[in-house]
């Protein structure tokens, strides 16, 4: 049902108008409900879209009464949810429209009406992870960047004008910003007005840092790109109510103390404790002096603790910040009228029904970095130079050189660190990347102005960045360099190499561009391990560059200052990072604006003027944008002989009615991997390598602009060649082979690219498993991890535990998630991926999986007598099963739109 009309069912009698911002509009009112006034803020936003959306059939009173339960009366079990809206990006929301046009070409060539695929509530689609840092360091980059970005993607550009035209899309053009920046400074609205009626705002967005917004009080999650669509074409999601756990914010932070160096003490902290698939809200006495921008910095690596969303709540900050950033004062109005009439107001006397209650000590904050490879393994900042030191041994046991090429501190006097070697060659632990970059930290003008007041003091003594450290400015909006530019820091800033690369999701997301020459040339030549410092949320291995082996996150400032010192084992504590003109030693310490210093220059020049103008015309875009053609029809023209566009083979061979479950017979282990494989091992973001299966896939059709993954997610052809494909993936059945490739069991055990090997299983009708460990597909909400898992022809994926938002898309794909029961894996169990697997039991789960959670796993070996396990079956919800049953999700909406069950 729309919001926008009258509910059919009003058991509770709920429905009530309420005066906001000058006008009445029809909500729901909560307290109407027994029991909802101890639910949490996230619970109370969930109920409050249960009442709305009441019908009898997809939403009932028992739905309304579990979320209302006791907890110690049973978990409230499945609930549908209907978001607001839908937020999308480039990389991802390409995938969702190729997938809508090719089902409005499947509809049409039925006999069906295409135009009644389309959007049924609002979405929006930033194209911010398009352009690279090819070019740095230079007052050109801008320009140059976005000139390779255009050129790179006229192709993709032209197909997402084409779904700006379908309802309710609106395209934000390339050049404005990062999404989630975008979402937190102008998008959200906290409260939405639509239509009469007046209701949470509420988000799905196919980026898992969608929960930025958590910060504002706006209940939204990042999800599979696949399940945004079903949510665009107006269809509840079945969601599993969480447990909540508050997280109590007591204490002030120390000087100097930075939102980055908390959000990594959060993240480690939540991380080991276990939170994946919860619903996190912060409450406690400190969050009342907690800025907007920290929170938002928070909410942002939810992702990287593992829980769904990371609520705040409204309060007195929330409408400063939405005035700050030139929200109309009507709606500030209906904000703060509308939280404290329906309990969603900040009251530190209440404390709701928390299924479980931490405490983090902001006090004990302390400058930190994390890493090499984990966003939620933090390194206090004294002890990174051994740490990376460590890493380093680990990576090259056998080297025989010093790390900085340097001689040993001497009586004469401090010494000043250099990875350099005494002919300047480059040396391990050397600093190939120094990037301020991504929405976590340029959302925060506090540690942007702190980067920027840095940079000032080091020219003021003379430093500059050392010249094998590739540097970049990314920033996730324009209104980070309006008030660089206004408070005087951007040209410190450039002075050391921090120029202005583009506006979007560059190093992070793995669109670093080449290393410099030399840098480049060490690496290839003699092997030489660099690192790279970001101030982003993401380093898993091979996503930042694939040259760079150790990478590390920091907050903007500590960025600057690596750049400055330019190795990763230089301890910034105690070590100089360089000396001045008169040859004097310059320490951190030196350089460190004071916290007074930082809030009075945001104070001065962050003013709403600076947002609104941001965002004027911001759906327009420039004369770039406007002279890209717009391509016509209902139905998309996909682009003979395109290597960017292909029509997504998904509903190929789609019959009307599905075939039964069955049991998996004769499967063989495409992979055994173990655990923290994550969404970028599974499916890679960054440059396609020239000589994996999609480059020579690519250069075989003449292509010699390779481009990355993520440009080429519109071409099923690519990504499915890039399964599995990243080198730094360790498939234990061919450890000594580094990554992307397998043995070919078919094929006398040769080992070959995963891809090819997929194939040949295929041509014997060979079923396939992929094994795995822990957190299996942690990271992006990459639907492509799944849809190659799927295009790979893999049945199950067997693993110890599931990252939530893969095992989801690996359902809606097909594929069957499988655990194995608590204390058993792999290795406890004698499996070495070299048996064949017969699984029994599938259809009886598959059709009751309420009550059939476990199918048995048979493996046979010539080695050993048969014996067989139970795995269970990770179908959580029974709408998961359906689509499970149906071969995938977007079979299952075909045949609804079919039968007319769409309209």
């Amino acid at each position: 049902m729309s919001a926008s009309h009258e509910p059919p069912l009003n058991s509770y009698r709920s429905l009530a108008r309420l005066d906001l911002g000058g006008s009445r509009f029809r909500v729901h009112r909560l307290d109407a409900v027994p029991g909802a006034d101890r639910l949490p803020m996230s619970l109370k936003i969930l109920l409050e879209n249960l009442l709305r959306h009441e019908d009898g059939h997809t939403v009932t009173a028992e739905h309304i009464a579990a979320l209302v339960s006791d907890r110690t009366e049973g978990a409230p079990g499945v609930v549908p949810f209907s978001p607001s809206r839908v937020f999308l990006h480039d990389t991802n929301g390409v995938p969702v429209l190729t997938d809508i046009a090719a089902l409005r070409d499947a509809v049409a060539a039925a006999g069906g009406d295409p135009r009644r695929v389309s959007p049924r509530i609002p979405s929006d689609l930033t194209v911010d992870h398009s352009i690279s840092t090819e070019v740095s360091g230079r007052p050109d980059a801008l320009r140059v960047n976005v000139e390779l970005e255009y050129a790179r993607n006229a192709e993709r550009y032209r197909f997402l004008k084409w779904g700006g035209r379908l309802d309710g899309v609106h395209i934000v053009p390339p050049g404005s910003g990062i999404m989630h920046q975008i979402n937190l400074e102008f998008l959200a609205r906290v409260v939405e007005r639509r239509d009469g009626w007046a209701f949470p705002d509420t988000c799905l967005g196919t980026d898992s840092h969608t929960t930025m917004v958590n910060a504002l009080g706006v209940l939204a999650w990042g999800t599979g790109g696949v399940e945004a669509e079903v949510a665009l074409l107006g269809q509840p999601l079945s969601v599993v109510v969480p447990p909540v756990i508050g997280v109590e914010l007591v204490g002030e932070l120390g000087a100097g103390v930075t939102a980055t160096d908390l959000v990594l003490t959060i993240a480690e902290t939540l991380r080991a404790h276990g939170v994946v698939g919860t619903f996190i809200e912060f409450t406690g006495a400190a969050i009342t002096g907690l800025p907007l921008a920290h929170r938002a910095t928070i909410a942002n690596m939810c992702p990287e603790f593992g829980a769904t969303a990371a609520m705040f709540p409204v309060d007195r900050a929330t409408l400063d910040y939405l005035r700050l950033t030139g929200r109309r004062p009507d709606h500030l109005a209906a904000v703060e009228t509308y939280a404290k009439e329906q309990g969603l107001w900040h009251e530190p006397a209440h404390r709701p029904r928390y299924d479980e209650l931490l405490s983090i000590d902001l006090s004990s904050v302390t400058a930190s970095l994390a890493g090499p490879r984990r966003p939620q393994d933090r390194v206090p900042l004294a002890t990174v130079g051994a740490n990376a030191t460590a890493a380093l041994e680990r990576i090259r046991p056998a080297r025989h050189a010093p790390l900085t090429g340097t001689p040993a501190p001497s009586a004469a006097g401090p010494r000043v660190p250099s990875p350099a070697g005494s002919d300047g060659s480059v040396q391990d632990g050397a600093v190939a990347i120094a990037a301020i970059t991504s929405c976590t930290n340029t959302s925060n003008p506090h540690v942007m102005i702190a980067a920027g007041l840095l940079a000032r003091n080091a020219r003021a003594r003379g430093l500059t960045a050392k010249p094998w450290v590739k540097t970049s400015l990314a920033p996730g909006s324009k209104t980070v360099t309006h008030y660089l530019r206004r408070a005087g820091l951007s040209g410190p800033l450039d002075e050391l190499g921090f120029h202005l690369v583009g506006y979007g999701c560059m190093t992070c997301i793995g669109n670093s561009g080449p290393l410099l020459p030399g840098v480049a040339a060490a690496v290839a030549e003699r092997g030489v391990v660099v690192a790279s410092v970001l101030s982003g949320n993401r380093n898993f291995d091979g996503r930042v560059n694939n040259d760079v082996s150790l990478n590390y996150l920091a907050s903007p400032p500590l960025v600057v200052a690596y750049a400055l010192a330019g190795s990763i084992t230089h301890d910034l504590t105690t070590e100089p990072l360089g000396v001045d003109r008169r040859g004097a030693p310059v320490l951190l310490a030196d350089l460190w604006p004071s916290d007074t210093e930082i809030d009075a220059v945001v104070n001065a020049h962050l003013t709403p003027d600076l947002f609104t103008d941001a965002y004027l015309g911001i759906f327009d875009g420039d004369e770039r944008w406007a002279a890209v053609p717009t391509a016509r029809g209902e139905q998309f023209d996909w682009p003979e002989g395109s290597t960017y566009l292909r029509r997504p083979p998904f509903l190929d061979g789609v019959t009307s009615a599905p075939a039964p479950p069955k049991d998996i017979i004769g499967a063989r282990t495409l992979l055994l991997l173990g655990d923290s494989v994550t969404t970028d091992h599974i499916s890679p973001a960054g440059r396609i390598p020239s000589g994996s299966s999609a480059g020579r896939y690519l250069s075989g059709l003449g292509e010699t602009e390779l481009n990355t993954y993520a440009s080429r997610r519109g071409n099923f052809e690519v990504m499915v060649r890039g399964g599995f494909a990243n080198p730094r993936l360790r498939n234990l059945l061919a450890a000594d082979h580094g990554g992307g490739v397998t043995p070919d069991f078919t094929r006398d055990d040769i080992v070959v690219p995963v891809f090819e090997a997929a194939q040949s299983y295929a041509s014997t009708g060979t079923p396939l498993l992929v094994i795995a460990g822990e957190e299996y597909g942690t990271g992006s909400s990459r639907d492509w991890a799944a849809k190659a898992t799927a295009l790979l022809k893999v049945d199950a994926v067997l693993a110890r535990s599931f990252e939530r938002i893969h095992r989801s898309n690996l359902v809606q794909l097909g594929v069957l998630p499988l655990q194995f029961l608590d204390g058993q894996s792999a290795g406890s169990l004698g499996l070495d991926g070299t048996e064949t697997f017969d699984l029994v039991g599938v259809e009886e789960a598959v059709r009751a999986p309420a009550s059939v959670l476990t199918v048995r796993v048979r493996p046979r070996r010539a080695d050993r007598a048969v014996f067989d396990f139970g795995v269970t079956v990770r179908l959580d919800t029974p709408q998961e099963a359906v689509h499970y049953a149906h071969g995938g999700v977007l079979p299952y909406v075909y045949r609804r739109f079919m039968r007319g069950g769409i309209v």
